[in-house]
């Protein structure tokens, strides 16, 4: 179901996902029991009114931790958050067709494939061949740090940079400039000792 103006502005899906993520850590999730009429009335059609863009990690589903109904995220997760072909594509479709207004990129506290990018590149460590390809999309995100930095603080501000980086890939082409109008697009990052996601200013 394409719309032409979403209902719900950008400033109140993120609330919604505010909101939900408060009901997540405080334990009072109302995720729903599928029934069979949501799933009837989800058949004519999608609206959601977020569009994330995450890692596949399966202890970060956005479903769960945003406390959100069926229907309510278009989220699209690949290992590292990164951006490729595909998921340019699927983002495209998401602003284009489903109007989403609010994009959220969102990785997560000690990422797997970000720990393995930065021992790759900084440390010379090698890896399978595909997952090589993976990381060279989340080497541009770190090479600016620090090598010599703590372990933990390295692997955190890698984390941040690879939430940033694909921000700012998606808002230099000059198609996104021209398709965003009423759309904003917000970094996060989730906790996997505590559940909580901090967004990004």
């Amino acid at each position: 179901m394409a719309v032409d103006v979403h209902p719900v502005s950008p400033e109140e899906a993120l609330q919604r996902l505010k909101d939900g993520n408060a009901r997540f850590l405080r334990g009072e999730s109302h995720f729903p029991t599928v029934q069979a009429a949501i799933i009837e009335d989800l058949a004519h059609g999608q609206q959601p009114w977020a569009t994330i863009l995450g890692c596949s990690d399966s202890r970060v589903p956005p479903e769960l931790v945003f406390d959100a109904h069926l229907g309510d995220l278009f989220v699209v997760r690949v290992a590292g958050n990164v951006l490729g072909p595909a998921v340019y594509g699927t983002l495209q479709y998401a602003g284009a067709h489903l109007k989403t207004p609010l994009f959220v990129v969102m990785g997560h506290e000690g990422c797997g494939a970000v720990g393995a990018a930065l021992a790759w590149h900084f440390d010379g460590h090698r890896a399978r061949s595909r997952i090589e390809l993976l990381l060279e999309n989340i080497v541009p995100a770190i090479d600016a740090i620090d090598p010599n930095l703590p372990p933990e603080e390295r692997m955190r501000a890698a984390v941040e940079a690879n939430v940033r980086h694909p921000m700012q890939v998606l808002l230099s082409t000059a198609e996104a400039r021209a398709s965003t109008s009423g759309i904003r697009l917000v970094g996060a990052i989730y906790d996997i000792t505590s559940g909580s996601v901090r967004f990004l200013d």
